[in-house]
Formats: C-alpha cells, sequence, structure tokens
C-alpha cells in the first residue's frame, strides 16, 4: 500500500543552491517572492512553507559572505504578512532559542496562530558560536550541552506561556458585546537555571493550542531533543541507507517519551532537476551545479575546509599542497558549514584522493562535494524516487529546496505532484484546516 507523503516548501536560506545568475532569479526581500513560493505551494495542496532565519550575516576573510543576503526580512513580520495571503497553507519559521526570550517568542507564534488561523509552526534551534551572540545583550558562546538545556527550559516554558489560558477563560459578555478574561487566565511562573519569570501571558490561547514544534537538529542531543519535544524533525540524509538508518533512530527513542512513532514526521531537505527525460535531467543538473559553484565560490568553499587565505589559488588548478590551519577556524565565521569539518587534515586527505582518482580541480572537487541534488529526472522517475523512499521507512516527506526563487517550485507543483497525487502518495486537496490537521500530529 502507498503511504500518503508530507511536501513542504522550504523559501531558501543562502547557501550554494540557489542560482543567483538565472534569469528567473529573483528577489529575497520583496515581498512578491515569498507571495509566489507560499501560493504555488498552497495550490500544490503542500502541508507547509518554511522560511529559515540568521541571526548575523556571515563573514569569511572579515568581509559578508558573498552567498549571504543583506536585507533579508523579519521572519514572524514575513509569516504574518503571508498569513493574509494564503488560506490553508501551514507557516514555519526559525526561531533561535539562544539568544531569544520565551515570553517574547510564545506571543509573537501565539499571535501568528491567531492570524493564520492555527497554521503557526516554530522551528526551535540553538545557536552555536560567541560570533552570532555579539549581535545581543546576552551574548557568548554555550557549549553543545548547555545549548541544549536552554533549549529544553526555553520551550518547557513557551509551552506554560501557551498553556496558561485554557478553554473558556475568555467568556463572551452578551450585553456589552466584550470579551472579558477569567481571573487567572494567562498567569504564569517559571524558576529554573535559566528563566526567572512571572506574570500574566497577553494572547489567548490559539487555535492549535500551541504551534507546531520542528526541530533541525543531527546530534546525539538534537535527536533525542526532538524525540521529547518535536512534532516534526529535519535531516540531511539524502540516501535511502542514510535516511532509514537516521528515521530508524529518532522512531525507537519515542518510547521513553511516552509518544508513538506517527507522532513525529521526519522531513528530508531535498533538491530536485526536472527535465522531460532522464538524460535531459541530468545535462540540465550538470549545468545547475557549475551555477551553482562558480570559481569565486569554489574558493570559499575551501578556504572554509582549509581555513586559510586561499584566493591566490586557482579554481580550476589542483588543491593545495599545504595542508589546513587546525584549530578555531578563523576565516569563515558564522557559517554552520564549518563545523561540518570538525577533522579538517582528513576531509583535505578525502579531498585530495577523490581529485588524483578523477583528475579533479578545485572547483570540480567542490561540486562533488557539496552537490545537494537529490532527485533528478522526469517527472515520473523523482516521483517514483520521493514514493520509494518513503515506503522504504527513510523518511515520512520531504521538504524542497528549489535551486531558483521564487518560481522554482512551479514545475514541481505542475508536473510531479498530479502523478503523486495518481499514485495516492500525496493528496488531492487539504482535509483539515490547521497545520496539525496537515502533519496528522
Amino acid at each position: 500500500m502507498t503511504k500518503q507523503m508530507h511536501l513542504a516548501a522550504h523559501f531558501p536560506g543562502v547557501n550554494n543552491t540557489t542560482v543567483w545568475s538565472d534569469p528567473g532569479a529573483g528577489s529575497h526581500i520583496e515581498f512578491s517572492s515569498f507571495v509566489h513560493l507560499a501560493r504555488m505551494a498552497e495550490r500544490a495542496k503542500f502541508d507547509f512553507f518554511f522560511l529559515a532565519e540568521g541571526l548575523r550575516l556571515r563573514e569569511q576573510g572579515g568581509k559578508i559572505y558573498d552567498l549571504d543576503v543583506v536585507g533579508r526580512p523579519d521572519t514572524f513580520t514575513v509569516l504574518a504578512a503571508l498569513a493574509a495571503v494564503t488560506e490553508r497553507l501551514g507557516l514555519t519559521g526559525t526561531i533561535n532559542s539562544t539568544f531569544n526570550e520565551p515570553y517574547e517568542v510564545a506571543r509573537q507564534f501565539a499571535s501568528l496562530d491567531h492570524l493564520s488561523a492555527g497554521r503557526s509552526g516554530w522551528n526551535v534551534v540553538t545557536s552555536w558560536d560567541a560570533f552570532t551572540g555579539e549581535n545581543f545583550r546576552r551574548g557568548g558562546y554555550l557549549a553543545e550541552d548547555r545549548r541544549y538545556v536552554r533549549a529544553k527550559r526555553f520551550l518547557e516554558t513557551a509551552t506554560e506561556l501557551f498553556d496558561s489560558w485554557r478553554d473558556g477563560d475568555v467568556p463572551a459578555d452578551k450585553a456589552s458585546g466584550r470579551f472579558l478574561a477569567r481571573a487567572g487566565a494567562g498567569a504564569f511562573e517559571r524558576h529554573d537555571e535559566q528563566f526567572d519569570i512571572r506574570g500574566r501571558f497577553t494572547v489567548p490561547r490559539g487555535p492549535q493550542g500551541r504551534p507546531v514544534i520542528l526541530q533541525a537538529g543531527d546530534s546525539e542531543q538534537g535527536r533525542e531533543f526532538a524525540a521529547a519535544t518535536a512534532d516534526a524533525i529535519f535531516t540531511r540524509h539524502g540516501t535511502k541507507e542514510a535516511g532509514q538508518a537516521f528515521y530508524a533512530d529518532v522512531k525507537r527513542r519515542l518510547a521513553a517519551y511516552g509518544r508513538k512513532t506517527e507522532q513525529l514526521v521526519v522531513l528530508p531537505a531535498a533538491t530536485f532537476v526536472l527535465g522531460d527525460t532522464d538524460a535531459e535531467a541530468a545535462e540540465l543538473a550538470d549545468v545547475v551545479r557549475h551555477q551553482q559553484v562558480s570559481g569565486q565560490t569554489a574558493i570559499k568553499f575551501l578556504e572554509q575546509v582549509w581555513n586559510r587565505d586561499l584566493s591566490a589559488y586557482d579554481p580550476d588548478g589542483p588543491l593545495p599542497e599545504v595542508d589546513p590551519v587546525v584549530g578555531e577556524n578563523t576565516v569563515a565565521r558564522g557559517r554552520a558549514s564549518v563545523r561540518m569539518y570538525r577533522d579538517p587534515i582528513a576531509t583535505a586527505r578525502e579531498w585530495r584522493e577523490l581529485a588524483a582518482a578523477k583528475n579533479l580541480s578545485i572547483r570540480e572537487v567542490v561540486i562533488e562535494k557539496t552537490g545537494r541534488q537529490n532527485f533528478i529526472g522526469s517527472p515520473g522517475t523523482i516521483a517514483e524516487s520521493m514514493i520509494d523512499l518513503v515506503n522504504s521507512q527513510a523518511c515520512d516527506g520531504f521538504i524542497l529546496v528549489p535551486h531558483v526563487t521564487p518560481g522554482g517550485l512551479d514545475p514541481f507543483a505542475d508536473k510531479v505532484v498530479p502523478l503523486l497525487q495518481e499514485r495516492g502518495a500525496f493528496r488531492t486537496d487539504y482535509t483539515g484546516t490547521t497545520l496539525r490537521d496537515h502533519l496528522g500530529v
């Protein structure tokens, strides 16, 4: 029996997925771009629209990183505005638990849930570096275990605020036509090692009660945090084998928290390149990869691994013979990808072996090592691949990341979604009104 999948649309953040040089590439600032992607996702009956957020512009060599977007609007502002131009699509955003405060974030999400009639979702993340913390009064660095302690307490506190209003706390005064809160409505008090607050929460309970909780950490702490608290978890695992291992691992953790396997939805991020035939798609995918990683971009990626200035190197030449500088990365600041190379010497060795085996240049190595194309083929091939992954328990669906914004989702919605619907692998219409309804959590 074909299992019905979940689909979400990611408005791309700042990375080498987006092809800025494509004639169809638009603004990451103008509201019309967000509207286009969100409305297309809703037309295709997607579960939700997802907007990532960074708290500081990333730097490399003391300058703003070439692929960063200067001027991206605030996440809550965009999502609240999208609530007015969509009707059923879930609206989710990344909001940091390290440098924000529970009362403020809970009030914003409760407001969004009311404005959207129950379609809000919160991707709870932590921040890993002091560089980002410099933007905040409570700056500094938190070790990974401490970040997740704060995130856990943060979410617990926000949940207490959401739950401080109960059904019936806002009865109507029929004579005056007003609504009057009952005594005690919204009252909260929290005292622990992270927060020392008390007062009265100002926003009544939203249509969902609380926003859908999403989580993106892949570490041991992140997986445990998701098993305990999240409704959905994002993952980077792109192969069937890696996906099945991750899926089985996070699902088995749920029982310890009294939860069932269906209470956590596993959603890998996925890119796609469509063609009329598989051969045409393969040719286009190669073009896209070279557009995503220019020579200049290849050198920037290499510097993140080597932790040294490599601007004098030819991207079409061989990898540097010098080894990476081990220790704190002082070249690239604020980039999460730096954390992926915890052993830069081993990474350099691996890249050199690849280059020697295939006679690859710097740019060609970076293209091969940073490729993000999960699905390449005709609409039928991509639909079958997605169905197979979901039925094989490698995931419950996908967060699609188009390489052109804002119109990159359009061909998928027009050509692949109808095939998924014909196979019974995706809904033909919404059956509920809230994001919880869409996800079944």
